[in-house]
């Protein structure tokens, strides 16, 4: 894997770069759409490259409950088990068991877990959880950590630092001591944790950066603190990571999340919200998100968004999707994640222009300010 940083604003810490990986070169920021069983849910792979996606996210925790890794490996890995030719990281993990909070357990060695399909009984260690991404075949993977849970004690989060610390180098080292399954290589990113925490974000930070890691993210956020926490945490974490290598924010998020996180200095970003959204029935737009199920668009004609240029906005009327949803019709979700997805992979596009015009920083305050007046 490279990176290169191509263009720096000049009025915040926004950048624009490029990733290179053995599935292709993608620009950043970027935005990567969820495809937790291997499948952005209700989108083809032919749609989500229509869409202009180049970067899918999987979920290591779900492929090796099932189908299995090895099974995947089988079929030469994920890339070609999924038929999707570009780059593709997966997750470890670490958040899904930190939901299953009730089903598992932890301890220095890794994590025993109950698995929430059929209830049997796994363990998931660094050097494991290393082992199932060699077999599913990403072109990043990422380290085990534990998601701490918001609010969390400071003595938990201290101890939590010094799990996920030991578990890096651990995961270190059974990447370097490894063989990739296929003839190309991957690249291993660490995760920074440490709760709301400033001092231990910063020792997270500092001692995870000084292992080397080809990249980096920035874990346990997202999970109910309030939006000034996390940009403040944020902050904090690209103040001190290499800023040679990539930055990834775990699980963010909104349209005006996003583009807040690119101003701190963040390169990529993942998040079910565009999805889990467009499946409720929620679009986004330039001018904030529309429930399109709505009494308000029975007679609407026009698209969801005039300035989008997705299949959707260019073929479908707003009220013809209220129908679809109204409807029970599966083309409704079809039409509704492309549109969501699109808008993302679009707004990604604008911030990188901006970037490259010097005027991100007022573009991208103009279009938060929009989004908050239609919903505060």
């Amino acid at each position: 894997m490279q990176f290169e940083i191509l263009v720096k604003d000049k009025n915040s810490k926004a950048r624009r770069g490029e990733l290179i990986t053995a599935h292709g070169k993608i620009e950043t920021p970027l935005f990567m759409p969820v495809g937790t069983q291997g499948t952005v849910k209700t989108l083809s792979p032919r749609d989500l490259l229509e869409a202009g996606v180049n970067m899918l996210l999987g979920n290591t925790y779900h492929l090796y409950l099932r189908p299995g890794a090895e099974e995947i490996a089988q079929f030469g890995g994920l890339h070609r088990f999924m038929a999707w030719d570009r780059p593709i990281l997966t997750d470890s993990g670490g958040f899904q068991i930190f939901s299953l909070s009730q089903l598992r357990k932890i301890d220095q060695e890794g994590v025993e877990f109950q698995s929430h399909l059929d209830g049997s009984y796994h363990q998931l260690t660094p050097e494991k959880a290393i082992c199932i991404q060699r077999q599913l075949g990403p072109d990043i993977m990422m380290t085990l950590d534990e998601c701490l849970p918001y609010p969390s004690t400071r003595e938990y989060a201290r101890h939590s630092i010094d799990l996920t610390q030991q578990w890096a180098i651990r995961c270190l080292e059974q990447w370097l001591n490894s063989e990739p399954r296929y003839n190309y290589n991957q690249a291993l990113f660490a995760i920074v944790q440490g709760g709301i925490f400033n001092d231990l974000r910063e020792i997270s930070a500092g001692n995870l950066s000084a292992l080397n890691f080809p990249g980096y993210a920035i874990g346990g956020l997202a999970v109910g603190e309030p939006a000034e926490v996390r940009n403040q945490v944020t902050s904090l974490c690209t103040d001190i990571l290499p800023g040679l290598k990539p930055r990834y924010l775990m699980g963010v998020g909104t349209p005006a999340d996003i583009l807040e996180s690119i101003n701190l200095g963040v390169d990529m970003f993942d998040c079910v919200i565009p999805t889990r959204n467009a499946r409720n029935g929620t679009v986004f737009t330039n001018h904030g998100k529309l429930n399109i199920k709505g009494a308000a668009f029975k007679s609407d004609q026009d698209p969801i968004d005039r300035d989008c240029t997705c299949y959707t906005c260019k073929n479908f009327s707003r009220g013809y999707l209220r129908h679809l949803f109204n409807a029970n019709e599966i083309l409704g979700l079809h039409l509704a994640t492309l549109h969501n997805v699109s808008y993302y992979i679009q707004l990604l596009g604008q911030a990188r222009d901006h970037i490259t015009t010097g005027d991100f920083t007022q573009w991208s305050k103009g279009q938060i300010e929009s989004w908050r007046n239609q919903h505060g």
